[in-house]
């Protein structure tokens, strides 16, 4: 199965990003999506699961939950939009990470493309970067990743250019 992780659209989208998720099965928003036009676009590629970020107002709240805890594949995916990174999680963020006991831990927000396993934990922690204009980042990403039976097969990371 392959699936397009994305974050930080911020109400941009383009024929580019279309494009690298064009193959998908499924697309993964982690939040601050910035306009209900990206989710319409993406859902037009694959069917997509998103979560709303911090700069998301009331549609997209409405459209969607603050995170998302599902199966894929036999892989349990966790996704919200503020995460931080192992080993410098909130008390809180700690906390629900025990509860929920993800093996796939995806979060936005920060801009920043970061893939690191959390061996306290025993989990993969993906977030995508920013595909979006806005924000300090200076090279727009997003994740592709296949997911076989119990595992992430394989993963990309897919430059879409200077903002």
């Amino acid at each position: 199965m392959k699936v397009g992780i994305i974050s930080d659209t911020h109400g941009y989208i383009d024929d580019r990003i279309c494009a690298h998720l064009s193959e998908c099965d499924e697309i993964w928003h982690a939040g601050d999506i910035g306009d209900l036009q990206v989710t319409d676009r993406l859902q037009q590629i694959a069917p997509l699961r998103a979560v709303y970020g911090n700069i998301d107002g009331g549609p997209l709240r409405w459209e969607f939950p603050e995170e998302q805890l599902f199966d894929c594949k036999g892989i349990r995916v966790w996704m919200t939009h503020i995460g931080g990174y192992p080993p410098k999680y909130t008390t809180k963020l700690k906390k629900r990470l025990d509860e929920v006991k993800p093996d796939l831990f995806i979060c936005g927000h920060s801009h920043i493309l970061k893939v690191i396993p959390d061996t306290q934990r025993n989990l993969l922690h993906i977030n995508p970067g920013a595909a979006g204009l806005k924000g300090f980042h200076k090279v727009r990403t997003l994740i592709l990743i296949e997911v076989g039976e119990g595992r992430v097969e394989k993963l990309n990371v897919v430059e879409l250019g200077t903002k």
